[in-house]
């Protein structure tokens, strides 16, 4: 796997005896979270590229806008992404708009994380009480 590094995502005394470590695979030519590269979640199905990219422009040069669409349907799934030129215009959208309405839907803006294409990324699940849950 030329390219990728295996990240544990907890230390060991997280982990309970029994169980075993939980691990994300992630490009090392890039950090784990893209600084430029936004998702953008609670999208309206009305949303078409033009309009997002039109509601983050004015925070920096927008680069990229991917809205993401159900491959059976063609209706859009409700999220999408916004690449921007630079990181410090990704954070300035990320702040203003996290929680804004667009189209009457609140957005969820995070910085996006890389999934390499063909490689699993496991997500750990915890219980109520913080610890790994195992099943």
């Amino acid at each position: 796997m030329k390219g990728t590094r295996l990240i544990s995502l907890f230390s060991k005394q997280h982990l309970r005896p029994s169980s075993h470590p939980q691990f994300r695979f992630f490009n090392s030519s890039s950090s784990s979270a893209s600084s430029n590269k936004l998702f953008v979640g609670g999208l309206s199905w009305s949303v078409d590229e033009k309009s997002l990219k039109d509601a983050f422009s004015s925070f920096g040069d927008v680069t990229e806008v991917r809205i993401v669409y159900d491959k059976d349907s063609g209706r859009a799934r409700g999220f999408g992404f916004v690449i921007f030129s630079n990181e410090d215009a990704a954070k300035s959208a990320k702040d203003a708009m996290d929680g804004k309405a667009l189209l009457g839907r609140p957005l969820r803006i995070n910085f996006a994380l890389e999934k390499p294409r063909g490689i699993p990324v496991v997500v750990p699940r915890f219980t109520d009480n913080g610890h790994f849950n195992k099943h």
